[in-house]
């Protein structure tokens, strides 16, 4: 009896043979079971996007930061009324009155 000699069962379809079913068995390994997975890659996509969203987040208020730091550095009006309300700063001889009205 020689290896070369198989002969296939009857209920095995004739396009189905050896080399398709370890292609497939690999092609079903690599996505579903290996490190690097569909389900995986998938994961990353959606933390990638996220991280993405939380970036431009980021931006947008360093940006507003930068406006008011260039305000602040430009109009001495708005350096005046930013240190009189938030520090209780006052002028020589001006009287200021706290109170905890809102």
């Amino acid at each position: 009896m020689s290896l070369f000699n198989f002969q296939r069962p009857k209920w095995i379809p004739r396009w189905l043979n050896i080399p398709l079913i370890i292609f497939l068995a690999f092609v079903v390994v690599l996505l579903f079971f290996g490190e690097n997975n569909y389900m995986r890659i998938n994961e990353y996509r959606s933390q990638i996007n996220e991280l993405k969203s939380q970036i431009k987040d980021y931006e947008d208020s360093a940006a507003v930061y930068e406006a008011k730091v260039n305000e602040l550095n430009t109009e001495n009006e708005s350096l005046e009324r930013l240190v009189r309300e938030k520090y209780g700063m006052k002028r020589i001889n001006e009287e200021v009155f706290i109170t905890d009205i809102p």
